[in-house]
């Protein structure tokens, strides 16, 4: 299995107990192998031109498979290249601020951005990555105008909102959960449109006071190279599926943010297609290229 991220990363965790679950039901070491590099473009492009006989699965993310093809020209073509198998559910995100931010709620905070206009800043963790592009559709859907101050991986990202350097950002509860928790930040509100039990107390954005269609969350899953045999595919989204039924493996996705709701093939590449399709527009409009 391979890892286009750094160990210690949520696609890591996440990959890595799905392989030690594929390899107690196969009965044959799946081994995790992480490949980071290029937003996660080295690790994709490595399975995406693997031989397609079964033996060589990627753990695959929002990243470079939903965002990387529209921002840049990737080496690797997901849909005549890849082959979904399984995702493993939704991850929502939350809209962040510091405690001292001047604006107690959702509705404060659009009040004060829209009057301010290019005033107030927001954190990303690069050029096209997701909490870049998540936080410009809900710019672009709640009216307001912000700098966008891209850093060098999500931890920098976070750290700026920490020390104030920049005034909100949007970040997984993997990664802030526990600073709400603690005091030093403060959620706004969940990029999903429903609520989320793993975040208790944080509204949707969308029932909050934000833009009423705002609705999107991260995901990951496994992949194969297109052209594996369907009978593999069908195996692995059985196995899959049946260890993430398991109230073990449940509780081990739920640290980090993740909502187990496994979808198939088909319901994984629709998935796909409408977060394409989402963002595709977006991105032409505000002329977003990958450095």
């Amino acid at each position: 299995m391979v890892i286009p991220w750094p160990p210690g990363q949520s696609t890591d965790h996440q990959g890595r107990l799905i392989a030690q679950w594929l390899s107690e039901r196969l009965g044959q070491t799946v081994v995790p192998e992480n490949r980071p590099g290029a937003g996660g473009q080295i690790g994709t492009n490595a399975v995406a031109k693997a031989a397609p006989d079964g033996y060589t699965l990627l753990a695959a993310s929002i990243g470079p498979i939903s965002f990387g093809p529209l921002v840049t020209r990737t080496p690797y073509d997901v849909e005549r290249e890849l082959m979904p198998v399984a995702s493993y559910g939704i991850a929502p995100f939350m809209l962040l601020v510091r405690p001292d931010f001047p604006a107690a709620d959702l509705p404060a905070f659009l009040a004060l951005l829209r009057a301010n206009p290019g005033k107030y800043s927001h954190n990303s963790s690069g050029v096209g990555g997701a909490q870049h592009l998540l936080t410009a559709l809900f710019n672009a859907k709640a009216g307001i105008e912000a700098l966008h101050v891209p850093f060098q991986g999500s931890g920098p990202a976070l750290a700026a909102l920490l020390g104030g350097q920049v005034n909100y950002g949007i970040d997984t509860p993997a990664a802030a959960l526990r600073l709400v928790q603690d005091g030093q930040l403060r959620a706004l509100g969940l990029t999903t449109a429903r609520p989320s039990p793993l975040v208790p107390g944080v509204p949707p954005i969308a029932a909050a006071g934000g833009p009423p269609d705002y609705d999107i969350g991260g995901w990951n899953g496994l992949m194969v190279p297109m052209g594996t045999p369907r009978p593999i595919v069908d195996r692995l989204v059985v196995e899959v599926k049946r260890g993430l039924a398991t109230p073990a493996l449940r509780r081990h996705f739920e640290p980090l943010g993740v909502e187990v709701d496994p979808r198939g093939p088909d319901e994984f590449m629709a998935l796909l297609r409408e977060l394409w399709g989402t963002f595709g527009g977006l991105i032409n409009r505000l002329g977003i290229r990958a450095e």
